[in-house]
């Protein structure tokens, strides 16, 4: 009988092998996970400016109409943002000029970096609409590169 010797290769991993794995997923978490959650704030951001800025075009019939739009939002058709604060997220306010602004306080579901940031569309009395985004009482976390393009930050 022939005695023959079968050559058995490696099977699974070498725990070197699972370390270096687990530290190269480390890694990558640690900078994708403050990437996303920058990406989340500004992205929230922007929504709401542009939820805001969709009133404008309401506001602007009631003005021609001579009314003066005011109130909770149900006026110029706003029904609500998840972004924006449950008490006083959401202010309308004009005058008889056409002077006003639609002002929202990111709140109750916002990323914790942008919680307490006011977003501001505002007109003139000419007819000009302008949008600024306030830190306001934002966490620390706040970043000025969470404002879109055309509306700017203040402090």
């Amino acid at each position: 009988m022939q005695n023959i010797q079968m050559n058995h290769g490696q099977k699974g991993f070498t725990l070197i092998e699972l370390m270096i794995v687990v530290a190269i997923i480390g890694i990558l978490a640690a900078i994708a996970i403050p990437q996303y959650q920058d990406y989340i704030a500004r992205s929230q951001v922007t929504r709401v400016v542009g939820e805001l800025s969709a009133l404008k075009t309401s506001a602007e019939e009631q003005l021609m109409r001579g009314q003066t739009p005011s109130g909770d939002g149900a006026a110029v058709g706003f029904s609500g943002s998840d972004l924006l604060a449950e008490t006083n997220g959401f202010e309308l306010s004009f005058q008889d000029t056409g002077v006003g602004s639609i002002v929202g306080t990111l709140g109750d579901n916002a990323s914790a970096a942008i919680k307490g940031a006011k977003v501001t569309v505002a007109r003139d009395a000419a007819g000009k609409w302008t949008c600024i985004v306030e830190k306001g009482s934002a966490g620390a976390g706040w970043s000025d590169d969470y404002a879109p393009a055309g509306c700017p930050t203040s402090p």
